[in-house]
């Protein structure tokens, strides 16, 4: 079987995002391509969290819903929701409904203000565990790696939830710590050229400077 499909403007892409309507532009416009926003990090480490046992169609096509049940995402917000926000979330049923996964999201928000205070930001942490080239499968052969496994070990020992190697696998191929678009893709080469351009973000030394 191809590793590609070719797309209404014929031309090829990575096959997993012919799977429905909306992974195209979200495959052209957002998969793979470094990011370096707090912001952004943690919402998708979040979706991720809450694809887990489910699959990335259903998140994606309620990620508004997500947006706007969770501040948009502003993990200092979400980190002083109260047991009255979990129930408001409970009842919403245009997100995904699951006590331990919206539980995991705010106990995550105060660890990211915590790493926030450590670190500089998240994704100065994130970004210290980008795989070097030597350790890059294939492309989309994997589903953990031992950057993965590592970063998951690391965020649990720091008291994060839901956050796997697999789930932290899909953040880091999303967020673009690798480029794992097929390299017959067309939106390989933009990815590389991006993640050549990007200044990785580096984390404060041991005194806060």
């Amino acid at each position: 079987m191809s590793e590609t499909f070719i797309a209404p403007d014929g031309k090829p892409r990575c096959r997993w995002c012919g799977g429905a309507p909306e992974f195209l532009p979200y495959h052209d416009a957002e998969w793979g391509f470094p990011v370096a926003d707090d912001r952004r990090l943690f919402e998708k480490l979040c979706l991720e969290s809450f694809q887990s046992g489910l699959s990335w169609r259903t998140i994606l096509v309620k990620r508004e819903n997500f947006r706007a049940a969770f501040k948009n995402f502003e993990f200092a917000e979400i980190a002083a929701f109260t047991e009255k926000d979990v129930e408001r979330l409970l009842g919403d049923a245009g997100i995904v409904r699951h006590r331990g996964k919206i539980e995991a999201v705010i106990n995550n928000a105060g660890r990211a203000l915590e790493m926030v205070a450590r670190e500089g930001s998240l994704a100065a942490f994130f970004w210290s565990y980008e795989p070097g080239r030597a350790e890059c499968a294939p492309p989309q052969t994997a589903s953990t790696s031992a950057s993965s496994i590592a970063l998951s070990k690391e965020l649990k020992k720091r008291g994060w939830k839901f956050v796997g190697p697999t789930t932290v696998y899909a953040f880091m191929q999303a967020m673009g710590l690798i480029n794992d678009h097929i390299e017959t893709c067309i939106v390989w080469e933009r990815a590389m050229a991006e993640r050549a351009l990007f200044e990785r973000p580096t984390r404060m030394s041991p005194t806060g400077t």
